[in-house]
């Protein structure tokens, strides 16, 4: 008689995919209607869940939301590493190349996921979500400090801020552009400004007077 699929892995599989079925309905949900205008009957029909099952995953509206913005961030960022790791496979050694790469990456990303990145750049959000937003940026600019070297010189600091700033205006950018050559256009742009603040290169010296 064959073993009835009640395992642990099983149910495990059976409420990650709930769980994303929950997730990609909150998707379509607040990038049509925005945090403030979607409800939690509006997704569970979408997902074809219940209000229970839904609850049990995220625990609320907030909840679900942060969530859908948490698991961007992480396809975002993973996006970012891989295409570091490929350029580093095939031998690229310069730091500002492979800062480069993980910027086109990024960029890509903002355009394949315009959805809800257009989402999250409005504001509409469950308390809290702005300061969670803030909080990500700055471990953003502290992991771009890493990958370029940057020391705990000030003007180093400033620089890959400014260079963050810009992939994440480019970004808002692309998320809103109307086509793919537009945004195409709007990347090589931030890439040529990134390229000229490059932090790896010596700072200019005084002016004659």
């Amino acid at each position: 008689m064959g073993r009835k699929p009640t395992s642990n892995a099983w149910q495990w599989s059976r409420s990650a995919q709930t769980r994303r079925v929950l997730l990609e309905a909150a998707r379509e949900v607040f990038a049509a209607h925005g945090y403030d205008g979607a409800s939690i009957a509006d997704v569970v029909e979408h997902a074809g869940s219940s209000v229970g099952s839904l609850y049990h995953h995220f625990g609320g509206k907030a909840e679900l939301f942060v969530a859908l913005w948490q698991d961007h961030q992480d396809a975002q960022e993973q996006r970012v590493v891989s295409a570091v790791a490929k350029a580093r496979t095939k031998g690229e050694e310069d730091l500002l190349t492979l800062f480069i790469s993980g910027a086109r990456a990024y960029f890509d990303g903002s355009w394949e996921q315009r959805d809800v990145a257009r989402l999250f750049m409005t504001g509409d959000g469950p308390p809290g979500f702005e300061m969670m937003r803030r909080a990500r940026s700055h471990e953003w600019v502290r992991q771009n400090a890493v990958l370029l070297e940057a020391g705990a010189d000030p003007v180093d600091r400033m620089t890959v801020a400014v260079l963050t700033t810009i992939i994440g205006e480019t970004a808002r950018e692309i998320a809103a552009s109307s086509s793919r050559q537009e945004a195409g256009a709007l990347a090589d742009t931030a890439i040529a400004y990134i390229r000229r603040l490059d932090p790896m290169s010596p700072p200019p010296g005084p002016s004659a007077p």
